[in-house]
């Protein structure tokens, strides 16, 4: 079957509200532009600084003296279990949740480690938080889902993943985009694709009820 796109992007509405698709006020890394969080390391502690390097041995050592522990929020109320995800370490990521660390706590921006994971596209470390139960009905402060964060990108299998975790594919944000629109909006044909192959509707119109604008042929 042949597809025909036919979305119009408008340049003056985002496929995700502002707050979220600005840099955030935490910024990105200008040398790792894919970590999702600006590493201020003057103002993390020693296990929030390891986590977010990658450094498993420091990790476990700040735990094991009791030094620190696995939900510690950073000023921005970041876990351990954030940074690692956000900065892609499955390592990290699998000692804190043998450590009983929780899955599903929020930062400033109401993001869990699973958005992290799955915006900054680290499937690893977004399977471990699946195959360990995250909470799938967590939303940030626009109400968007891991699955509207997995639209951006390019992995349909951490949005498969997602699916296969029973996350509802047909959620809205606040300005009432399903991830199928959002991955429109982005001109994400990937993503659109795989979200019609797995039953997106494709009549999902947003909050001032516009359609997603496009025909199948």
């Amino acid at each position: 079957m042949k597809k025909i796109f036919s979305f119009r992007r408008k340049r003056t509405v985002n496929p995700l509200p502002t707050s979220t698709l600005r840099r955030r006020d935490s910024g990105v890394q200008e040398s790792d532009p894919n970590s999702g969080y600006l590493i201020r390391a003057k103002d993390l502690e020693k296990i929030h600084k390891a986590a977010s390097t990658g450094d498993v041995a420091k990790v476990q050592h700040q735990l094991l003296l009791r030094k620190s522990g696995v939900n510690d929020r950073d000023k921005m109320n970041r876990t351990p279990l954030h940074l690692a995800c956000a900065n892609g370490y499955p390592d990290v990521v699998a000692l804190l949740v043998e450590r009983h660390c929780d899955l599903n706590l929020l930062d400033n921006d109401n993001l869990t480690p699973l958005m992290k994971a799955v915006r900054c596209q680290h499937e690893e470390c977004a399977t471990t938080l699946l195959e360990h139960g995250a909470d799938l009905n967590l939303v940030d402060t626009d109400n968007n889902t891991a699955l509207h964060y997995a639209a951006f990108g390019q992995n349909t299998a951490i949005a498969a993943k997602l699916l296969k975790h029973n996350m509802d594919i047909e959620g809205k944000n606040k300005e009432g985009y399903t991830p199928l629109v959002v991955a429109i909006r982005e001109n994400n044909l990937a993503m659109v694709d795989f979200f019609l192959k797995n039953g997106a509707n494709v009549n999902a119109t947003d909050n001032t009820k516009r359609y997603s604008n496009y025909c199948l042929k």
